[in-house]
C-alpha cells in the first residue's frame, strides 16, 4: 500500500533569506574591471575586490561557462587551470560570484560597466521592454532597441581610454558591431580574430602595447557545448581541454608587468529529462494562470502578470514550485539584494524586472516547449542563484 499521510502537493516555499546573493560590492563580476582600472588610476574606479593587487598591465581572459565547480571537478582535462586554483581571488583560493541572472548577456555587462544589473538594466536572458510591452532578448537584442537608451552608462574600457590607459578588445569578429557589444565591452579598440589561438597571441600583442594596458578576450565555445551535450559530455569535456591550452599559451607570451585573470560569466548545471525536472509552463494551467509574459529562462524566470493579478501569480507560483525555487515579488527581490545591493536598481530598470522572479534551488528548469522550444531542449542551464551557477574562477598569473 502506498504511504500518502506524509506527501504535501505544496510544501512551504522557500525563504528568501536562504538564497545565497552574489558578493556585489566585494567580489562579483561588477567589481572585478573597476577594481583593475583603479590601479592603474582611473579616475572614479574603485578597488573593490580587496584581494587584488593593482599591475600595469591586466588581461582579463572570460570563458562562457566555466564555473568553479565544474573546473574544480575536471583537473585532468585542465592541469593548467588546476595549478592556478589557488591563485584565485588574490591568491586565497575562493571564487567570486557571477550576479543574478547568472547569464551571459547580464554578465558580460555586468564586466563591461562595473555596475550590478539593477543598474546597467539587462537583468535577464528575456525582459519585458517598458515602452512596447513586448519580450526583449538582450543576448541576440531582438526586437531592436536603441542601444543607448537601453544601458546608458560608459563602460569601464571607455573610462579607461579616457584617462590615457590602452584599452582592447580581442574576440571573434563577429560579435564587433552587436548592441551587446557596444553597450557593455566598447571603449578603446576591437580585434576581431577566428581561432582561440590568434585571440590568445594578439592578446598578449596589445598587453605589449603600452605602458599601461587593459585588455578583454573572450571564449564562448565552452558554454555552447555545455547547453548542447551537458557539463557530462565528452564534448563538453573536449572543449575544457582546449580552453586550458589558450589559457596556458596566453599566459606564457605575457609582457613584463603584466597581470592576467582567467574568469568566466557564469557555471552551469546538467538537467534530466522528465517531468519532474522540467515543468513544462506551456502546459501548467496553474502556472499559466494571470500570466501575460514568460520571461527570463529556464532557471531565473521573470514572470509578467496580468494587471491586478500579480498578487495572485505570487501566491500561485509559490505554492506550485514550493521547495524547488526561490520565489519573489518584483520588490522583494530587490530588497533582498538579488540584483545589486541596497539603492542600486534604477527607475529605468524597475519595470523590466518581473512582477514575480524564480531562481531555481533544484536541478530543475521552467520550460516553455512551445513559446521556447530551442531553450527548452538544452541538456546545460544556467541563471539562478546556486553554486554551480553563481561561483566562478578568477585565476591569476603574473610577469
Amino acid at each position: 500500500m502506498v504511504q500518502t499521510a506524509d506527501w504535501d502537493p505544496h510544501p512551504e516555499p522557500l525563504a528568501l533569506d536562504t538564497a545565497p546573493l552574489p558578493e556585489y560590492g566585494s567580489g562579483s563580476l561588477a567589481d572585478l574591471l573597476p577594481t583593475l582600472a583603479a590601479g592603474m588610476d582611473v579616475p572614479g574606479m574603485t578597488a573593490a575586490i580587496p584581494e587584488l593587487t593593482a599591475a600595469d598591465r591586466t588581461c582579463v581572459f572570460l570563458i562562457d561557462g566555466l564555473g568553479w565547480e565544474q573546473l574544480a571537478a575536471h583537473p585532468a582535462e585542465t592541469p593548467f587551470l588546476t595549478s592556478l586554483l589557488g591563485s584565485s581571488r588574490g591568491g586565497t583560493g575562493r571564487p567570486i560570484t557571477s550576479g543574478y541572472p547568472a547569464t551571459t548577456a547580464t554578465s558580460l555587462a555586468s564586466v563591461g560597466t562595473g555596475l550590478p544589473p539593477g543598474a546597467h538594466g539587462l537583468p535577464g536572458y528575456t525582459v519585458r521592454d517598458p515602452a512596447t510591452g513586448e519580450l526583449m532578448n538582450q543576448l541576440r537584442w531582438q526586437p531592436w532597441t536603441a542601444p543607448a537608451v537601453w544601458q546608458p552608462y560608459p563602460t569601464v574600457f571607455q573610462l579607461a581610454h579616457e584617462a590615457g590607459v590602452h584599452a582592447a578588445q580581442v574576440s571573434s569578429p563577429a560579435f564587433e558591431n552587436t548592441p551587446l557589444t557596444k553597450v557593455a565591452l566598447s571603449g578603446g579598440t576591437f580585434h576581431g580574430r577566428l581561432t582561440g589561438e590568434e585571440r590568445m597571441d594578439l592578446a598578449a600583442e596589445q598587453l605589449a602595447a603600452a605602458d599601461r594596458a587593459l585588455v578583454y578576450t573572450y571564449y564562448a565555445e565552452l558554454d555552447g557545448a555545455g547547453h548542447r551535450y551537458g557539463v557530462a559530455s565528452d564534448t563538453w569535456r573536449g572543449q575544457l581541454m582546449y580552453v586550458d591550452r589558450l589559457a596556458q599559451r596566453l599566459a606564457e607570451q605575457l609582457p613584463p608587468r603584466s597581470a592576467l585573470y582567467v574568469t568566466a560569466d557564469h557555471g552551469m548545471v546538467d538537467v534530466p529529462f522528465d517531468e519532474e525536472h522540467r515543468i513544462d509552463f506551456d502546459e501548467d494551467w496553474e502556472l499559466r494562470a494571470g500570466v501575460a509574459l514568460l520571461g527570463g529562462e529556464g532557471r531565473a524566470r521573470h514572470v509578467y502578470a496580468l494587471p491586478g493579478a500579480e498578487a495572485d501569480v505570487l501566491t500561485c507560483w509559490r505554492e506550485v514550485l514550493g521547495e524547488r525555487f526561490w520565489v519573489a515579488s518584483r520588490d522583494e527581490a530587490i530588497a533582498a539584494g538579488w540584483f545589486g545591493p541596497p539603492g542600486a536598481c534604477d527607475e529605468r530598470v524597475y519595470a523590466r524586472l518581473g512582477d514575480v522572479v524564480a531562481a531555481a534551488h533544484d536541478d530543475v528548469l521552467i520550460i516553455a516547449s512551445e513559446r521556447e522550444p530551442k531553450e527548452s531542449a538544452m541538456v546545460g542551464n544556467h541563471g539562478s542563484m546556486t553554486p554551480a551557477e553563481q561561483l566562478i574562477p578568477l585565476l591569476e598569473v603574473r610577469s
